[in-house]
C-alpha cells in the first residue's frame, strides 16, 4: 500500500517504500505554492541521527549533491512544481525517512567573504 504525505501544500509520494536489497526506489515531490518556489531540497534522517541534506535542486539550475555520491542518488527537477529523488542499489544503510521541502531561495549555497 502506498500513501501520500501532505504538509503545507507539499506532497510526497510514496510515504512508505519497501524494496529489496540492490533495487532502486523513486520518491516524487510536488507543491502547490506559487511559481517563485523553484528550489527543492531532499533530506534523509536515519533512526537516532540528525537530518542531513541529500541533494539540492532548482528548476533551471544545477543539482548540488554536496558530499553525496551521484552513483547512489539521482534527482530531477524538470518543472517548478515537481521533482523526484531516486536512491540506487539499495543497501540496509539506506533506510531512513526521506522527505522533500521547497523554498523561494537557496540556503545551501556557500559564499566566500
Amino acid at each position: 500500500m502506498l500513501l501520500k504525505i501532505h504538509c503545507q501544500d507539499v506532497i510526497q509520494d510514496p510515504t512508505i517504500s519497501w524494496r529489496l536489497k540492490s533495487e532502486s526506489t523513486e520518491m516524487k515531490c510536488s507543491h502547490k505554492k506559487d511559481v517563485s518556489h523553484t528550489q527543492m531540497y531532499w533530506y534523509r534522517q536515519r533512526p537516532g541521527e540528525t537530518m542531513t541534506l541529500v541533494v539540492y535542486t532548482a528548476f533551471g539550475g544545477q543539482l548540488d549533491y554536496g558530499e553525496n555520491l551521484q552513483s547512489k542518488y539521482s534527482a530531477v527537477k524538470d518543472a517548478i512544481e515537481t521533482g523526484a529523488l531516486t536512491v540506487k542499489d539499495l543497501q540496509p544503510d539506506d533506510s531512513g525517512v526521506y522527505f522533500c521541502a521547497v523554498s523561494k531561495h537557496s540556503d545551501v549555497r556557500k559564499y566566500n567573504s
